[in-house]
């Protein structure tokens, strides 16, 4: 019975507590590291979405003013800006880069407020109502009576208008 020691005896509950915080904590610390990384992709995907939006429409408007030879240096200007903006975001996620650097140094989130601030001017520029939503899901089939599907009509992939018409203060339009 010399064996015996009261210190263990009352530190059982401790040593317990103590055993499985660690193994839940190197546990957390996996799961953690899987969940943020696919979180990191997912909002990655999401704002790399948006970025390639700015881009493909400030591509596909320098195109069409190239293909018409039409001359709107203020849409041209905004339409570079724009590109250069895009140009600009980190193509390589910098934790895995082999360099170890912090990236230059840049802000992802100010770069983005920019390419929006720069989209929203070239639209306004060009008189198109600014906007970044999501295709419509709908099923724009119709079956006939003989059973086959027709289309029922073509979408416009968004619609050019002008400013916005003024309203008069006491509802009067004439």
């Amino acid at each position: 019975m010399a064996d015996f020691d009261l210190e263990d005896l009352v530190d059982v509950e401790q040593t317990f507590y103590n055993s499985g915080y660690e193994d839940g904590f190197a546990h957390g610390r996996i799961h953690g590291l899987i969940e943020g990384r696919a979180l990191g992709k997912e909002k990655g995907f999401e704002m790399w979405e948006e970025i390639a939006f700015y881009e493909g429409f400030a591509r596909a408007w320098v195109a069409f003013y190239a293909l018409t030879g039409w001359t709107d240096d203020r849409v041209m200007h905004h339409a570079r800006q724009l590109l250069d903006i895009t140009s600009h975001f980190p193509r390589v996620n910098p934790s895995t880069s082999l360099t170890g650097s912090d990236d230059d140094g840049v802000d992802i989130s100010a770069l983005q407020r920019q390419t929006r601030s720069r989209y929203k001017l070239l639209c306004a520029t060009l008189g198109i109502r600014p906007s970044l939503r999501a295709a419509d899901v709908d099923d724009d089939r119709m079956d006939d009576a003989d059973g086959a599907n027709r289309d029922k009509r073509k979408k416009n992939v968004w619609k050019v208008e002008g400013p916005p018409i003024p309203k008069s203060e006491q509802g009067l339009s004439f």
